[in-house]
């Protein structure tokens, strides 16, 4: 493949990808981001974290995070939770109302994917999904 292939590649991904933030955004009716939504998904999978941690884990800095954790629990879908032995060990936590938006998310994201995809033939499904599998394979080795 021509590097000039690559590169038009690369464009149409980060393309599809902007595209499909772009329609969730407007189709989500609550007022947050994709951010706050992948930290809901961590704590949700893995239980209450320290900001640093989910910050390391999501790519985020610092600041950034502590930015997302304050929407979250402003708008009550995490909570901060303190070690009594330790005020400084601060866990967040979802609660029960980021679990329904997170649901809500995710319910919204696979409406928009099955959209997106039904473009596609079974065989082009197939062929993605085995490409997709690929690239994947490729980061853990």
């Amino acid at each position: 493949m021509e590097k000039t292939d690559i590169f038009k590649l690369i464009r149409a991904v980060e393309m599809v990808t902007n595209e499909t933030i772009i329609q969730w955004t407007k189709s989500f009716k609550h007022n947050i981001g994709i951010s706050p939504i992948l930290v809901l998904a961590e704590l949700k999978q893995n239980g209450p974290q320290k900001q640093t941690v989910l910050a390391e884990k999501l790519g985020y800095t610092p600041g950034a995070m502590t930015n997302i954790s304050g929407k979250l629990v402003k708008l009550g879908f995490a909570v901060r939770e303190y070690n009594e032995g330790d005020r400084r060990n601060v866990m967040l936590s979802i609660t029960e109302k980021g679990i329904t938006v997170l649901n809500d998310a995710q319910q919204k994201g696979e409406e928009l994917r099955v959209k997106l995809f039904q473009a596609l033939s079974e065989e082009e499904l197939q062929q993605y999904l085995a490409i997709q599998e690929k690239l994947l394979r490729n980061f853990k080795s």
